[in-house]
């Protein structure tokens, strides 16, 4: 399965186009969280996607709640937040939000380290994990060089070793790529990123 995955949109119009015209090549497209900014433009970013015609799996960032994003997505669209499925034979589990809370304030969408673990134990397996917040130690520095990233995320990497961990967030890190035991870890940005993935 060629898989085309991004984070950290944000709006950007012009990454945007470079995502939906890369698209046409995709089995499956995934985004990481953040499409708008600070909880306003949802259902701009969703139109700057629409002609991304591949079938498509989201998580929230912290940027936008689930509940919006479920509401914001076209037909056909599948959010996932705490919640997996298979596609192709492929199995995906997803996390959105920032985790641990982040210090943005009130806007921001965000999960206690022992929130994120207790929704991530509802995963035994998955090819994909597709988390919004970087695993502790692995993509997840600063421009200050700090690490910020999810132990609980980290510990479920370890435990379930699915063979790609997608995530963003960390906008400094953007392009890390890294790994966990079997696990390929990679820090998206709002950039074209392939990954082939077997079913």
């Amino acid at each position: 399965m060629k898989v085309l995955a991004f984070s950290d949109l944000h709006l950007a119009r012009n990454r945007a186009a470079e995502l939906v015209a890369a698209s046409s090549e995709a089995d499956l497209v995934i985004g990481a969280g953040d499409y708008c900014n600070m909880r306003h433009g949802l259902d701009e970013a969703m139109v700057m996607l629409s002609g991304i015609a591949a079938p498509m799996i989201l998580v929230p960032g912290n940027a936008e709640s689930a509940e919006e994003l479920a509401d914001a997505v076209p037909d056909g669209v599948h959010v996932l937040h705490g919640s997996g499925m298979t596609l192709d034979g492929v199995h995906l589990f997803g996390l959105g939000y920032g985790v641990p809370v982040t210090p943005f304030g009130d806007w921001s969408c965000d999960l206690s380290e022992g929130a994120a673990a207790e929704l991530l134990m509802r995963c035994d397996s998955a090819d994909i994990l597709i988390v919004h917040s970087p695993p502790k130690g692995y993509g997840d520095k600063t421009s200050q060089d700090v690490s910020v990233g999810s132990s609980a995320i980290r510990d479920a990497v370890e435990r379930i070793q699915p063979a790609l961990t997608l995530c963003g967030h960390i906008h400094d890190s953007w392009g890390y790529r890294g790994s966990i035991g079997q696990t390929n870890i990679a820090n998206l940005g709002p950039r074209v990123n392939w990954f082939e993935v077997d079913a």
